[in-house]
């Protein structure tokens, strides 16, 4: 249904838009900024809006019974975010072109996940997906030429 298909590809589109912008704005972000008080306002904006989606989210069930369900990866999950951003404003303002930062990252990224998926979460690669890699792999190589 139109419905299962929208519910399925919302969330990449989200990523896909998210990302872009974050890449944007964290390459336009002011040289002589504290880099450290613009993350503080970056997560004073991502705290207002996840407060404002939680206090209207049908899954909430209330605050203690919501907390109580967290475990480590919410804590892990903070400290990686905060080093992507950091490491990001520090790429970019070391002289890292947009494009060539996030096809870089990314590429390492998805070699590594691919990794973790095999080992940690028992998936697997069909020959299609292996070609794939391989041409990705390739045209790192050329990108970076």
């Amino acid at each position: 249904s139109q419905h299962k298909m929208w519910n399925y590809y919302m969330p990449i589109i989200i990523v896909i838009c998210s990302n872009t912008l974050y890449h944007v704005c964290s390459k336009s972000t002011p040289r002589d900024a504290n880099m450290f008080m613009s993350l503080i306002v970056t997560y004073l904006v991502a705290t207002s809006s996840s407060i404002a989606f939680y206090l209207f989210s049908v899954q909430n069930r209330g605050l203690v019974l919501d907390i109580k369900s967290l475990n480590w990866t919410s804590i892990l999950l903070g400290i990686g975010v905060f080093g992507i951003e950091l490491g990001f404003i520090k790429m970019y303002r070391t002289g890292w072109d947009i494009s060539a930062a996030s096809l870089l990252t990314n590429a390492a990224i998805s070699i590594l996940l691919i990794f973790i998926g095999l080992i940690f979460y028992r998936e697997h690669l069909s020959s299609n997906q292996m070609i794939g890699i391989a041409l990705c792999l390739a045209g790192l190589f050329f990108f970076n030429r």
